[in-house]
């Protein structure tokens, strides 16, 4: 009745800047507007697939595009067809490959850090590492809208909780001066946050976790690959790669898009995560082929920033060009283009809407997943969306908008 139940459409085509869905037809009677691309037939076999290439994706974490790079497969089925489809095991009783530990390495390589440490998921990596490291005697002070896979990790902990505003740095210091009385202070943060495409003032939090004796988490998962000179991240985006101790971050966003997440930080924190981290030790290996993936990924983005810094030109023809349009474009310079509305169905008739008369894949976001009276459509802008894509979308938008009354 409140408009946010949730269901799940079925690709059946690779991920991509344009894919194919189950249930649709490719333009069964071949009707557009004008010759232009908006689809007015609502008869069942004419959803929306009426482009030739499919319908343009939106909604994909797939930041560089890596998930169907000719290269980055090929690695995949190297890697398949010489260590198999994997390891039926955990890794401390028989699961350790070469390939997981070159993948550890590299890691740390591109983060400059000590070493790494594989999971299944950065959500599991979020769950285990709080637990490990924190004691009845420490402190955690976390964001308030940091990611779900945080909170569920703090929540797993023993140490004590404070919560600051959101990128609030008073309200942080506030929490800082208090949790002084406790052994170990912990700031954890995202770098960038994955539901208002706003970027973490980690300059200021360094700051503060200096003049406080605190350490610095920052979960990278909507940054790893893409944001700074060379894509490692908000650390380097914002020049405080030394002063971060401990990063979380996945290997299925722009890293090819598969699974897999990771820590990186100092050798000992690794040794003790490999002795004591629930998820890693409880969870089979990384498959082979995942590994390959985003090694592969990880050669691309060390080889050259060209893939990133096409992305950083299109997201801001997209930002620019729905800002012209009257449109509230939430966060700043970052592929993450939350198109706010508030309305939580709103949201979800204008997503519907986008795919069936204009074949732009997009889905409305509200609570739980953001706050009530936050609703929003996020987009995200890829590096393989070509110019004609974004215009697409933009005169998708504007035309939707209009119909449902987001737009005057």
């Amino acid at each position: 009745g409140a408009g946010t139940w949730k269901s799940e459409r079925v690709i059946t085509s690779r991920q991509g800047p344009h894919l194919r869905l189950a249930g649709g037809g490719a333009g069964a009677c071949g009707r557009r507007r004008g010759g232009g691309p908006f689809h007015r037939c609502h008869a069942p076999a004419c959803l929306p697939l009426f482009l030739p290439a499919g319908i343009i994706n939106f909604c994909a974490n797939n930041y560089l595009g890596l998930s169907s790079h000719p290269e980055v497969i090929r690695a995949a089925v190297e890697a398949l067809e010489k260590f198999g489809a994997g390891l039926s095991s955990v890794r401390f009783i028989c699961g350790t490959q070469s390939i997981h530990k070159d993948l550890e390495e590299k890691i740390a390589r591109f983060h400059q850090r000590e070493d790494a440490i594989l999971y299944a998921s950065c959500f599991d990596a979020n769950a285990g590492i709080f637990e490990a490291l924190l004691t009845p005697e420490d402190a955690v002070l976390s964001d308030e809208l940091n990611h779900a896979s945080i909170i569920d990790g703090i929540r797993l902990c023993k140490a004590n909780k404070y919560r600051y505003k959101h990128m609030d740095m008073q309200d942080l210091e506030a929490k800082l001066k208090e949790a002084q009385k406790h052994r170990l202070r912990l700031v954890a943060t995202d770098g960038a946050f994955s539901m208002d495409g706003d970027i973490a003032p980690l300059r200021e939090i360094c700051q503060l976790a200096q003049k406080y004796n605190a350490l610095v988490f920052i979960d990278e998962c909507h940054a790893t690959g893409f944001l700074g000179p060379n894509g490692r991240g908000t650390d380097e985006l914002l020049g405080v790669m030394d002063k971060v101790t401990i990063i979380n971050s996945t290997l299925g966003k722009a890293l090819g898009g598969a699974a897999g997440g990771y820590t990186t930080g100092p050798k000992p924190l690794i040794d003790l995560l490999r002795q004591r981290s629930r998820p890693y030790l409880f969870s089979n290996s990384l498959p082979p082929a995942v590994v390959g993936c985003a090694s592969k990924a990880l050669d691309l983005l060390m080889e050259s920033n060209a893939i990133a810094q096409s992305m950083a030109a299109k997201t801001q023809r997209f930002r620019s060009k729905m800002t012209a349009a009257g449109f509230t474009i939430s966060g700043k310079d970052h592929p993450i283009c939350p198109v706010m509305l508030g309305d939580a169905r709103l949201a979800s008739v204008m997503a519907e809407d986008m795919l069936n008369r204009g074949g732009i894949y997009v889905i409305g976001f509200s609570y739980p997943v953001v706050p009530k009276g936050k609703a929003r459509i996020r987009v995200q802008i890829s590096a393989v969306h070509s110019d004609e894509d974004i215009d697409l979308c933009v005169e998708a938008f504007t035309e939707v908008g209009r119909k449902h009354g987001a737009l005057p």
